[in-house]
C-alpha cells in the first residue's frame, strides 16, 4: 500500500510529516530520497527514540550504513550532528554511543522544561497573531490523526512539535533556543511517556486542553495545564528509566 506524504511547515519553522498511516515494513529501510543528511539524521534520531539504537550502544558505522545504504562519510557526518543535539556522545576510543541518562539527569531537565514552557505559553497568549494559532491547531488535529490510527512515532513528532511551536510562538528567540536544547536530549525520554495506552490517553487529553487554552489565549489555564503535562510526564517516565 502506498502512502503519499504531506509535509506541513509552520511560519515559526516548524517542518513535519502529516501523513496518516499504519506502516508495515521493514526496521531499517535503505535511503533513496535526495535530501542525504537530513534523511540520515532523522533516521539517526527516529532509531534511537525507538530505542532500535539503545541507550548506551556503540553505533557501528560499517553494518548500520550497509543497512541504510550510504557511506561512512555522510553517515559519519549525520552522526555528528545528532551528537549536538545530545542524542549520541563521541567517546575517545569507543566511537559514537548512543546517550544514556539518568533518572535525576530526566528529573532536572523536566523541571527546567516545565518553567520555559510555563513561560512560554504564556507569552504565546499575549504574542502570537490567529494565523499562527492556527498552524498549531492544525498540527494538533494532524497528531489527533496520528493517534487515531495509532501511528505512535507520527503521533510524537507531531507531538512535540507542538511543544516547539508554543516554544517559539513565545517570540522570545532565547527561550526557545534553550527549550529545544532540553527536548532535543528528552527525545527517547519523551517517546517513553507514551508507552501504554492509558499514559498515552492522558497524554492526548492534555493536549486537547492545551490547544484549546492557547485558542481562548487563556495564560493561566495554558500555563496550568502544561505544569501538569511535564508534571505528568515525569510520572509516565519514571518507572521505565
Amino acid at each position: 500500500m502506498l502512502h503519499w506524504p504531506r509535509r506541513f511547515r509552520a511560519s515559526w519553522g516548524g517542518n513535519v510529516d502529516v501523513r496518516v498511516e499504519t506502516p508495515d515494513q521493514p526496521a531499517i529501510v535503505p535511503i533513496s530520497r535526495h535530501t542525504l543528511h537530513g534523511e540520515l539524521v532523522e533516521r539517526l534520531r527516529d532509531m534511537i527514540i525507538e530505542g532500535r539504537l539503545a541507550p548506551g550502544s556503540r553505533i557501528n558505522e560499517g553494518p548500520l550504513g550497509t543497512s541504510l545504504g550510504v557511506s561512512r562519510t555522510p553517515l559519519r557526518e549525520a552522526i555528528k550532528f545528532v551528537a549536538s543535539e545530545g542524542l549520541i556522545e563521541l567517546v575517545p576510543g569507543r566511537g559514537a554511543v548512543v546517550k544514556a541518562m539518568t533518572p535525576n539527569d530526566v528529573r532536572e531537565m523536566l523541571q527546567v522544561l516545565t518553567g520555559l514552557e510555563v513561560m512560554a505559553g504564556r507569552l504565546a497568549c499575549l504574542a502570537a497573531s490567529a494565523g499562527q494559532i492556527a498552524e498549531l491547531r492544525v498540527l494538533h488535529n494532524a497528531m489527533m490523526a496520528f493517534y487515531a490510527s495509532r501511528n505512535r512515532l507520527e503521533y510524537y513528532k507531531c507531538n512535540q512539535a507542538i511543544h516547539t511551536g508554543i516554544a517559539r510562538l513565545s517570540g522570545n528567540a532565547f527561550l526557545a533556543a534553550q527549550h529545544e536544547a532540553i527536548q532535543s536530549r528528552l527525545k527517547r525520554i519523551r517517546f517513553l511517556g507514551n508507552e501504554g495506552p492509558s499514559k498515552w490517553a492522558g497524554a492526548v487529553a492534555e493536549h486537547e486542553d492545551m490547544i484549546i487554552a492557547l485558542e481562548a489565549r487563556d495564560k493561566d489555564r495554558l500555563a496550568a495545564v502544561l505544569t501538569a503535562h511535564l508534571e505528568r510526564t515525569w510520572d509516565r517516565v519514571c518507572d521505565t528509566l
